[in-house]
């Protein structure tokens, strides 16, 4: 049996490319009446507070943004704005080119899948739809768990649905929201993924200082995974 039952993996920036707010948000904006910039600044500002579940369904959620932008949409309004935002958010999300593959690998090693992830209400809503869903075991969105990354609660959401130790799981991130620091203090081994294109990426609350192991593709997963599944030979006299 391999030494690493289940490796669990962040979204945004690691199964899938470096994110970019797309030109389909401004879509979502002209429906609410406001700027594009005041939108994307509300947006950043309140990232947590949103992603933390605390402020309702997705349009409760978008009622609390619109008051901090300082407009008063109608209801119906509120509601084409919210599908609005849910194409925008799927439009800037693009799977890696390795993720589909790697996730296969993983399960035919007999390692378990599963994702753990900072978002609000659109990604829970789109996820059914791509690639990636058959193949993960266990999906924890901190939107629903009420908490955000590096609290452990997300991380033992995830291990205990798995019915697996935190010392059995590899936990793979771009470190936005210091999510290797969080997977690490809950018992994880965690590995920072480094790709070029995670220069433009848009992260909050990223960790540069992080000094632990990094890869540079998802593929390198599979090797770690092989490494640690390999014997250590003893040496004899």
């Amino acid at each position: 049996m391999p030494s690493y039952q289940a490796v669990l993996f962040d979204f945004f920036g690691t199964l899938t490319s470096a994110v970019r707010r797309g030109g389909a948000h401004r879509a979502t904006a002209e429906l609410l009446g406001c700027s594009p910039e005041r939108l994307a600044e509300v947006l950043d500002r309140t990232y947590y507070r949103r992603a933390s579940g605390s402020l309702g369904d997705a349009e409760a959620c978008l009622r609390w943004v619109c008051a901090q932008v300082g407009v008063r949409p109608s209801a119906s309004t509120v509601r084409a704005a919210v599908a609005s935002r849910h194409l925008a958010v799927r439009a800037d999300t693009r799977l890696r080119a390795d993720a589909v593959p790697v996730l296969a690998a993983l399960r035919r090693r007999g390692v378990r899948t599963g994702l753990v992830s900072d978002c609000t209400h659109e990604l829970p809503a789109f996820l059914p739809q791509l690639a990636v869903a058959p193949l993960l075991d266990v999906r924890v969105f901190s939107v629903q768990v009420g908490r955000c990354k590096p609290d452990p609660a997300l991380y033992l959401a995830a291990c205990r649905r798995l019915e697996l130790d935190p010392g059995q799981c590899l936990y793979v991130g771009d470190g936005g929201s210091r999510e290797l620091t969080g997977a690490q203090g809950a018992g994880l081994t965690a590995v920072r993924l480094i790709t070029p294109d995670l220069a433009g990426h848009l992260v909050f609350d990223a960790e540069p200082d992080w000094t632990g192991p990094v890869l540079h593709s998802l593929t390198e997963v599979l090797d770690l995974v092989d490494r640690a599944a390999t014997p250590v030979a003893c040496a004899t006299s």
